[in-house]
């Protein structure tokens, strides 16, 4: 024979009031939600970019190619000419080479921005975190660009400094040349490592994105080289008018070829195409699974 069990005491329901709009009208979470918002996402990109050791490697490596060369280049020049042989000489000119190699770093650190993400799949988590995939790429974008921008405008600006002073029979550079040389060649490498950064999420795959655009950087001017046929002569002087490192070459009036994109073409066409490709890695994000 069971002994009757007394009543356990009631205890209260806790006093949750429903939001408004609620789909769980007698439940409201007592942790505080918050509406997220491009700041967020910034913040967290920022935190993920500054603290990866890749960043403070690659942006080491282009600062001390950039400098460098620069500087050596013009101390070589320097000490081999006599006087009057750099007259007429744009003295920012002998940037130019540190900064045709310090385009791959840039570059690199643009694929690993997205691509390494996929590769270690961190990326799950980022987009757990923010489920507007349009705003993960958009703020990935925004502080890639900033960080790159800054970075190619100190070392840039740092040597067309030093490179004038150390070479005093070049003539003096005019307000457009020192524009060009400096802010105008910033945005264009930054705009360049952005157009990377959006290849590296459409391939999803370091290696291969990075190949990519060694190849865009380096295979249309090699091409062009050995294109000696006559029949074509214009596909050969297109290679080499529109190749990145005779864009680059415009920003110091220093062209390659007497026709194709002068004064600040380059960056209108490096901003087109890094929209374009902007639009398609957005495109492809929203369709595909992560």
């Amino acid at each position: 024979m069971s002994t009757p069990q007394p009543p356990m005491p009631q205890t209260a329901a806790p006093n949750w009031q429903a939001a408004p709009g609620s789909p769980y009208p007698g439940y409201t979470s007592p942790i505080p939600v918050r509406r997220t918002h491009l700041g967020h996402a910034l913040a967290s990109e920022w935190t993920k970019i500054r603290s990866v050791r890749s960043t403070m490697w690659t942006l080491g490596v282009f600062v001390v190619l950039v400098i460098g060369i620069g500087l050596s280049t013009a101390a070589l020049v320097a000490a081999n000419t006599t006087e009057g042989d750099l007259t007429g000489e744009n003295p920012l000119s002998f940037g130019f080479f540190g900064l045709l190699l310090g385009i791959m770093c840039i570059m690199t650190l643009g694929v690993l921005t997205t691509a390494s993400e996929y590769g270690t799949g961190m990326i799950r988590t980022t987009m757990t975190a923010c489920p507007s995939r349009g705003r993960v790429l958009a703020a990935k974008g925004l502080v890639f660009f900033a960080v790159a921008f800054t970075v190619t405008l100190v070392s840039s600006g740092l040597v067309a400094l030093m490179d004038v002073s150390m070479l005093g029979d070049a003539r003096e550079p005019s307000g457009s040349e020192w524009l060009k040389g400096t802010l105008g060649v910033s945005l264009y490498i930054a705009l360049l490592g952005l157009l990377s950064l959006v290849v590296g999420s459409i391939i999803r795959h370091s290696a291969g994105a990075i190949t990519i655009m060694i190849g865009l950087l380096l295979a249309p001017l090699v091409i062009a080289l050995f294109m000696f046929s006559e029949s074509l002569e214009d596909l050969r002087q297109g290679l080499f008018e529109y190749s990145i490192p005779n864009q680059l070459s415009v920003f110091y009036s220093q062209s390659l070829t007497e026709t194709g994109p002068s004064g600040w073409d380059p960056l209108w066409i490096m901003l087109g195409v890094t929209a374009a490709a902007f639009a398609g890695a957005f495109a492809l994000l929203e369709k595909r699974d992560v």
